[in-house]
């Protein structure tokens, strides 16, 4: 049938009309964030707030009971090896306190004893480790071994070295303990009715007095805790670290320590992880079971002292070279896979994606992409496999 003049124009207007209405009321595009993947540096750290300590920490006690005079140091104040701390006027001792005198002399000189040994395998594992170093360092050079393991044998030398300069101060430090409590011996001066001179107490090694609790005269007994000295020069970190996370955590790990104050980034290395946890209450009052590291410091500098907060990121893996996303772009298809949403013909086509290594910002990609291929940063639970998207201009 053939349609009149009129008839063909009011038609084609009212095709016209419902196109027009389609096209109206067509979902416009989502506007996205896009990113692409690079190629790059990729590290995975731990981070947890420690507190620097002095390796060696001597607590100074009373030799002898008596009465102490007035201590004429405060905290913070320098001492020298051997060097008169405190003095004691000891009282007339009992027979079974002289018994104990005897036998504090006896298990010094046989701490004494001890201490040498330790230096001498120290000494020893020290020898070793620059001979494994210089092993390393050949093979690095023939390219047998790659360069981070030249770098693992380097800080296996320092830890080393460190643990046989830390072994030979307990030694100096059991060698003053010899001599505190063999200083003991001349309270049995007083058994005799003889006036026995002041008992003086010296410092076991050169450092900074850490804590003194009181410094007035006053009677105290054998054992009482006068003071603590050591050494700020020679700190470490503890962190307490979560278990879990403690677990993967291995000795000779690069530490980067930050949050201390000054601008500078303090290195460090991984010396210990405890080989037990224990139970802490957390801010919110869950029980957590965490564990002790504790981390050498490469060069720390000079206004560090003991006590102090600072933040540990020990890493655990590097690559220089990998190809990667901010972790944003990803999103879990399901319990076991990865997808993100590329952007092909300006629509949002999902694809599963093969992910590896991963930090807080950025994720290891393990299978290539398409070069220039962009996806949708922050994929958003309303958005659709197939949606139309456009790119949002930047601010």
């Amino acid at each position: 049938m053939r349609l009149s003049g009129g008839t063909a124009a009011i038609v084609l207007a009212g095709i016209g009309l419902i196109a027009g209405s389609a096209y109206l009321l067509k979902p416009a595009p989502l506007a996205v964030d896009t990113v692409q993947a690079i190629r790059g540096a990729l590290e995975i750290t731990i981070s947890e707030e420690g507190e620097t300590r002095s390796k060696e920490r001597f607590v100074v006690t009373a030799p002898v009971s008596g009465r102490l005079m007035r201590i004429g140091l405060r905290e913070g104040d320098l001492v020298e090896a051997g060097q008169v701390i405190a003095e004691l006027a000891p009282l007339p001792l009992s027979a079974q306190e002289q018994e104990e005198v005897r036998a504090r002399v006896a298990a010094a000189r046989a701490m004494h004893r001890e201490a040498l040994e330790r230096v001498r395998h120290a000494a020893e594992d020290y020898a070793q480790a620059q001979r494994e170093r210089q092993r390393i360092e050949r093979l690095v050079r023939e390219r047998f071994l790659s360069p981070q393991a030249g770098e693992q044998a380097a800080n296996l030398g320092i830890t080393a070295g460190n643990e046989l300069a830390a072994a030979q101060a307990r030694a100096s430090a059991a060698q003053e303990e010899v001599r505190v409590a063999e200083a003991g011996m001349v309270a049995l001066r007083a058994l005799k009715g003889e006036s026995p001179p002041l008992v003086a107490v010296t410092a076991p090694v050169a450092g900074a007095v850490l804590e003194l609790p009181e410094r007035s005269e006053r009677i105290v007994s054998a054992g009482t805790a006068l003071l603590t000295v050591g050494d700020t020069h020679d700190l470490e970190v503890v962190a307490e670290l979560l278990s879990t996370e403690a677990v993967k955590v291995q000795t000779a790990m690069p530490v980067h320590i930050d949050g201390w104050g000054g601008d500078a980034q303090i290195r460090g290395i991984v010396r210990l992880v405890a080989p037990h946890a224990f139970t802490k209450i957390s801010v919110l009052g869950i029980e957590e079971k965490r564990t002790h590291v504790m981390i050498d410091l490469i060069e720390p500098p000079a206004q560090l002292g003991d006590g102090f907060r600072v933040i540990a990121r020990i890493r655990l893996w590097r690559a220089d070279d990998v190809l990667k996303i901010p972790i944003s772009a990803v999103f879990r298809c399901d319990t076991a896979r990865w997808c993100v949403f590329a952007i092909v013909n300006g629509r949002a086509v999902r694809q599963e994606v093969r992910v590896g290594h991963r930090n807080a910002e950025e994720v290891e990609l393990l299978d290539p992409l398409p070069e220039g291929l962009q996806m949708v940063r922050y994929p958003s639970n309303s958005l659709a496999d197939g949606q139309r998207v456009t790119r949002r201009k930047a601010q």
